[in-house]
C-alpha cells in the first residue's frame, strides 16, 4: 500500500485559516508586537546604529562603485552598467513611503519580504539585491540590507556623473514583513485605479492614506489612467500621488526627469512567458522569481514593466538627454514587443537613439511613458521642465536634494544621522529643532508648576497632546520642539485650542522665568501631575525626566507636512472628531502603534488617562472611579467587575448599570469597553484589576508615559 497519511502534522506552517478570517470583524493587536525579539536572529545587546559607526564608509562605496560595471553572466547589466537597475531598487524602496501615516519607505529594508519583493512594480528587483549580497556578506553586521539598498542607488548616480548631495546610514533591518501597512483592499494585482478612488477622474478622491494608484504599483500607472494613455490625467495622478509622498510639482518634475534620465524599460518579449514571483517560486529557484525563458543571457531580453525602451541618448551618463528628446521631438503612441503603451518619437536621428543594451551597433528609438509626457504637456510640469533646461546646473542640484528626500524622508530628523556625507544644511522637512538649555533647577520648575494652580487634568493632557504626534513610522512629531503651539497643530480640535492657550500662557512665563525650554516645562508639568495623582493614590512615585528639548520656531516648520499628523480620533482621550467607517478601537490600535506602544503598555495608559480625568472636553465616559484625580486601577476593577451589565444607549455610547437596582453608575465609549470585551485586551485588564496589582499599575503607567515622552528624543539616544 503507498499513499501519504492524511494528518501529516499539527502545526500550522503555512498561510491558511486564521482568527481574523473566522472573525473578520475582531480587532488585531498583531501590529503592536510585530518585530518582537524572537524573529530577530541578532544578539540581545545588538546595536546596528552603534556598529554601523565602525564601518570603513569609503571601502564599502568603493565596492559597491566596481559593483556597478562588473556585469554578470547570470544576470547581465544593461549596456554593462547596473546603475538603472540600482537606482530603481533604491527607488521602489523609499518610494512606498506616504506623508498621511508616514509608513512605508526604505528605512526597514522591507522589500526583502513580501508583499514588496514580489509586487508587480517590483519584477527582476530579487536580482538586484541578489547582486548586492557579495558586499553585504562581506560587511556583514556593520552594514543592514536598508542602507546598503538606498547607499546602491545613491553610488549608482555618481558612478553616472552626478555628484550625491549627501548620504546617511543609520537604517535598521526588520525580520519580517511590516503587518501595520494598509497597502489597500484589492484581492488581485494591478486591479483598476476605480476601486480605491471616490472618482478616479478626481484624483484627490483616492482612498487615504494609500498613495499609489493601483495595487501592486509603487506611483503611477506608466501606461495612462487604468492603462489608457492620456498625459494629462496621468499629469493629474502624478501630482496627487506624489504629493501624498511629501514631494512638491518641482520635487516631482525633477525626478521624474532624474529619474528617466538613466537606465531603461523592460518589454522586449513575452511578459505572459515570465514564471512566477519570488513568493510562488519552487525551492529550486531559491528566492529568484519572474524567470524569463527568452531572455537568452542578454540583457536587451529582459521583461519587467513591459515598455521597452531607454528615455535618452546615452543611458549610462547623468545629462540632460531626456530634455533634449521630449521637448525636442514630436511623439507618437505606439506598442511595446510586450504589447505595452509608450510613446516613440515620430521623427529622430540615427545618432539620437540609444544602442541595444546588448549589442552596441543596434539602435532603437528612446520612448516615453505616459507620466514622462506629462512632464511635456501638463502647463505647470511644462514651466519647472523649461526652468530646468535653461539652468542645467540647477536641475542637477534640484534633483540630486530630491533625491535626498525621497531616500531620508523616513530616516526621521537629522539627529539620527550617521557617516560622513551627511549634509550641513538644514532642511525644514527634517523638522530641525534647536538644542534645548539643561542649565536651569529641574526642582525650581516643578515647584513654579506646582504653585500654579492647574489642575492635574490639563497638565497631563497638554503634555499628552504635545507627545502624542510622535509616529515611530517616520520619526516625526513628538513634544520635542513644542510645535503645539506653533500653527497648526494650536488650532488643531483634538487640542481644545482655547484650553490649550490658557495652559500653554501659564507655561510661557514658567519658562521665560527658569530658562527652562517650553517644551521641556510642558513634559515636566505632566510628571508633576502624575506624581500629585500617584501620591494621592497613596504611593511615592518620580517620573523620570531628561532636559534639553528645544523650542523650535515657525520658521523651522513646515505647516503643510504637519497637517498629517492632526489626530482624527484619540482614545486615549476619549475623543474623536467625526464618526468614521473605522471603528473607534481600530483608530486607537493606529496610534498606539504609531507610538510604538505595545498592548500592555496601550491597557495601563488609557486606563491610567481615564482615572486622571484627562477625556477631551471633561465628559465622564470611562471615568470607572469615585476618585478622579488620583492614580488608581479603578478603571480596570471596574472595566471587569461582573456587578455590573452594560447596555448601549446610542452608537458610541453605553451605560455602565448595577447589576441588581439597574442604577446607572458610568457613562462608557467602545474605546472603553472593548478593554473587557476583546479577549487579549481583557487578558492584560484583568492584570491590573487584580487586588496584588494596584501598584504595578502605577509603576507600569510611569514607565510607560515616559516612554511617550521620551520617544522623539533622538537627540541623547
Amino acid at each position: 500500500m503507498s499513499g501519504k497519511c492524511p494528518v501529516m502534522h499539527g502545526g500550522n506552517t503555512s498561510t491558511g485559516t486564521s482568527n481574523k478570517d473566522w472573525w473578520p470583524e475582531g480587532i488585531n493587536l498583531d501590529i503592536l508586537h510585530q518585530h518582537d525579539r524572537k524573529t530577530n536572529p541578532m544578539d540581545a545587546d545588538f546595536d546596528y546604529r552603534e556598529e554601523v559607526r565602525k564601518l570603513d564608509f569609503d571601502a564599502l562605496k568603493q565596492d559597491v562603485h566596481a559593483l556597478m560595471t562588473d556585469s554578470q553572466s547570470w544576470w547581465p547589466a544593461d549596456w554593462g552598467h547596473y546603475g538603472g537597475l540600482m537606482i530603481r531598487m533604491a527607488w521602489h524602496s523609499a518610494g512606498t513611503y506616504r506623508l498621511a501615516d508616514g509608513r512605508g519607505g526604505g528605512g526597514t529594508g522591507s522589500q526583502r519580504f513580501a508583499p514588496l519583493n514580489s509586487w508587480p512594480d517590483n519584477v527582476s528587483l530579487d536580482k538586484a539585491r541578489r547582486l548586492l549580497w557579495p558586499i553585504k556578506k562581506k560587511y556583514g553586521n556593520k552594514i543592514s540590507w536598508a542602507d546598503l539598498m538606498i547607499l546602491a542607488g545613491t553610488v549608482a548616480y555618481e558612478s553616472m556623473g552626478l555628484p550625491a548631495y549627501g548620504f546617511s546610514f543609520g537604517r535598521e533591518d526588520i525580520w519580517h514583513p511590516e503587518k501595520d501597512i494598509y497597502w489597500g483592499d484589492e484581492k488581485e494585482w494591478l486591479a483598476p485605479s476605480d476601486e480605491r478612488y471616490g472618482d478616479v477622474e478626481k484624483p484627490e478622491t483616492m482612498e487615504n492614506p494609500l498613495a499609489a494608484v493601483q495595487m501592486g504599483l509603487i506611483y503611477v500607472n506608466p501606461e495612462g489612467v487604468n492603462g489608457v494613455p492620456d498625459p494629462l490625467k496621468t499629469g493629474q495622478q502624478v501630482r496627487e500621488t506624489f504629493a501624498r509622498m511629501a514631494m512638491n510639482d518641482e520635487e516631482t518634475a525633477a525626478l521624474t526627469a532624474g529619474g528617466h534620465t538613466v537606465g531603461k524599460c523592460h518589454g522586449n518579449g513575452d511578459a505572459a512567458a515570465l514564471a512566477a514571483e519570488p513568493e510562488a517560486s519552487d525551492v529550486e529557484n531559491q528566492g529568484f522569481g519572474w524567470g524569463n525563458p527568452t531572455m537568452g543571457g542578454k540583457a536587451s531580453n529582459a521583461v519587467t514593466s513591459g515598455i521597452e525602451g531607454a528615455w535618452t541618448t546615452h543611458p549610462t551618463q547623468f545629462d540632460m538627454g531626456y530634455f533634449d528628446l521630449l521637448f525636442g521631438h514630436e511623439w507618437e503612441l505606439r506598442k511595446s514587443p510586450a504589447g505595452a503603451h509608450q510613446w516613440e518619437p515620430i521623427d529622430i536621428k540615427e545618432e539620437d537613439k540609444p544602442v541595444d543594451a546588448s549589442d552596441p551597433s543596434i539602435r532603437h528609438n528612446p520612448i516615453m511613458t505616459d507620466a514622462d509626457m506629462a512632464m511635456k504637456m501638463d502647463p505647470i510640469y511644462r514651466a519647472i521642465c523649461e526652468k530646468f533646461m535653461a539652468d542645467p546646473e540647477y536641475f542637477k542640484k534640484t534633483f540630486a536634494k530630491a533625491w535626498f528626500k525621497l531616500t531620508h524622508r523616513d530616516l526621521g530628523p537629522k539627529a539620527r544621522y550617521i557617516g560622513p556625507e551627511v549634509p550641513a544644511e538644514d532642511l525644514i522637512w527634517q523638522d530641525p529643532i534647536p538644542a534645548g538649555s539643561t542649565d536651569y533647577s529641574e526642582e525650581v520648575v516643578k515647584q513654579k508648576i506646582a504653585d500654579a494652580g492647574l489642575s492635574i487634568s490639563d497638565m497631563v493632557s497638554t503634555a499628552w497632546d504635545s507627545a502624542r504626534t510622535y509616529r515611530g513610522s517616520d520619526m516625526r512629531g513628538g513634544a520635542n520642539g513644542a510645535r503645539i503651539r506653533l500653527a497648526p497643530q494650536k488650532d488643531w480640535e483634538g487640542n481644545e485650542p482655547a484650553r490649550l492657550a490658557s495652559v500653554l500662557a501659564v507655561y510661557e512665563k514658567i519658562s521665560a522665568d527658569t530658562g527652562a525650554s517650553l517644551a521641556d516645562v510642558i513634559v515636566l508639568a505632566g510628571s508633576v501631575a502624575i506624581e500629585k495623582a500617584a501620591k494621592a493614590a497613596g504611593y511615592d512615585v518620580r517620573v523620570p525626566f531628561l532636559k534639553g528639548r528645544g523650542d523650535a520656531s515657525a520658521e523651522m516648520t513646515d505647516g503643510e507636512s504637519f497637517e498629517p499628523l492632526e489626530p482624527l480620533a484619540d482614545g486615549f482621550r476619549n475623543w474623536q472628531k467625526k464618526d468614521y467607517v473605522v471603528k473607534p478601537e481600530e483608530l486607537l490600535l493606529d496610534r498606539a502603534q504609531l507610538m510604538g506602544l505595545t498592548g500592555p503598555e496601550m491597557v495601563v495608559l488609557l486606563g491610567g488617562m481615564r482615572v486622571l480625568g484627562t477625556n477631551y472636553g471633561g465628559t465622564k465616559h470611562g471615568v470607572f472611579t469615585d476618585r478622579e484625580g488620583q492614580l488608581t486601577n479603578d478603571f480596570f476593577v471596574n472595566l471587569t467587575d461582573m456587578g455590573n451589565t452594560w447596555k448601549p444607549v446610542s452608537k458610541n455610547t453605553y451605560e455602565i448599570r448595577d447589576r441588581q437596582t439597574d442604577a446607572v453608575k458610568w457613562t462608557a465609549s467602545r474605546v472603553d469597553l472593548v478593554f473587557g470585551s476583546n479577549s487579549l485586551l481583557r487578558s492584560y485588564a484583568e492584570v491590573y484589576a487584580q487586588d496584588d496589582n494596584d501598584e504595578k499599575f502605577v509603576k507600569d503607567f510611569v514607565v510607560a508615559w515616559t516612554k511617550v515622552m521620551n520617544a522623539d528624543r533622538f537627540d541623547v539616544a
